[in-house]
């Protein structure tokens, strides 16, 4: 199971209702958190969650909007009693970044680990995630996210025996460890079936549309798209400032094949999304005009949804 809960989905400022571009995602006890605009540990404590078990804080790029909650945040993670590292994930310069955080949370009882993302796509691991950063196109250097649960095929008893491998060694073959033994080399796809599929999310916000986002979106579970602007009427601004509108976001949802997409990172001056929803839904059906605390359990094939449901909000 993957839960994801947009925190904030204002851009540029926050409004009453709106904090500003955040997004946490939980699996297998694992917290990472994409982005910390204004207001984000606020929104953690609205949906009665902490901030403490965050592991890992990824940054798109570095404009206020979606770093300037990070000293608050840090200073809340201190006052929860956090002592393991946190490690934070963005573009280069991040570590300059951190440093000046850190002149105005300087005495954090926990360290601040920092990578620099390399390239145009680099992958990472965080716990049971697999989270893909892949630059996009926006007025400075910017990446979006995928992030994914992978799943291996079960555990294969007849496999195993038709490959001859001992009992001893079926557990640690099963959890992914490659073995050197009496001579061969066993590896897991000796004791497992077919992979399973698993997971898939993406949030991607601050671009222009760009094949990177269609290709890394194909039949993902959740797309989390910027939708600064509703109609036609903001074209030129969103090509001016290198966003993404609405419009352009559910073509990219129906391209993708994605099962559901949630619109955020809206302009202070876009009111009520929900008024474009009508137009948006002739072209990609499953689209939602996500407002914060909007959160969803997301439940591999194999899986029972809970008795309470797995999704909560009413953004239409």
């Amino acid at each position: 199971m993957l839960d994801v809960a947009l925190l904030g989905t204002g851009g540029m400022m926050p409004l009453p209702k709106r904090w500003l571009t955040s997004c946490l995602i939980r699996c297998g006890g694992n917290n990472i958190l994409i982005d910390c605009g204004e207001g984000t540990q606020i929104a953690l404590r609205e949906l009665g969650w902490s901030c403490k078990p965050i592991n890992t804080i990824f940054i798109t790029h570095f404009h206020a909007d979606h770093i300037a909650g990070l000293p608050g945040f840090l200073l809340s993670m201190g006052n929860a009693d956090r002592t393991e590292p946190v490690t934070i994930i963005g573009p280069k310069g991040i570590g300059s970044v951190v440093r000046a955080v850190r002149t105005i949370a300087p005495e954090l009882p926990f360290e601040t680990k920092v990578r620099e993302i390399r390239g145009t796509e680099e992958t990472f691991r965080a716990g049971d995630l697999t989270v893909t950063a892949f630059r996009v196109n926006h007025r400075v250097t910017c990446y979006s996210y995928r992030v994914e649960v992978l799943r291996n095929g079960r555990f294969d008893v007849e496999k195993a025996k038709a490959n001859g491998i001992p009992l001893k060694l079926w557990s640690p073959l099963q959890k992914g460890a490659v073995i050197e033994y009496e001579g061969r080399t066993l590896t897991p796809d000796m004791v497992l079936g077919e992979s399973r599929r698993g997971l898939k999310v993406i949030y991607s916000t601050d671009t222009r549309p760009t094949p990177a986002i269609e290709s890394h979106a194909e039949e993902a579970d959740l797309a989390i798209l910027e939708g600064i602007y509703g109609g036609h009427e903001k074209d030129d601004n969103a090509r001016a400032y290198k966003h993404m509108t609405m419009l352009e976001a559910a073509g990219i949802a129906k391209r993708a094949r994605v099962k559901e997409l949630w619109l955020t990172h809206y302009s202070p001056s876009l009111v009520r999304p929900e008024e474009y929803l009508p137009e948006l839904r002739k072209i990609f059906p499953n689209t939602v005009a996500a407002k914060d605390g909007r959160r969803i359990s997301l439940l591999f094939d194999d899986e029972e949804p809970a008795e309470d449901g797995q999704e909560s909000g009413s953004d239409g």
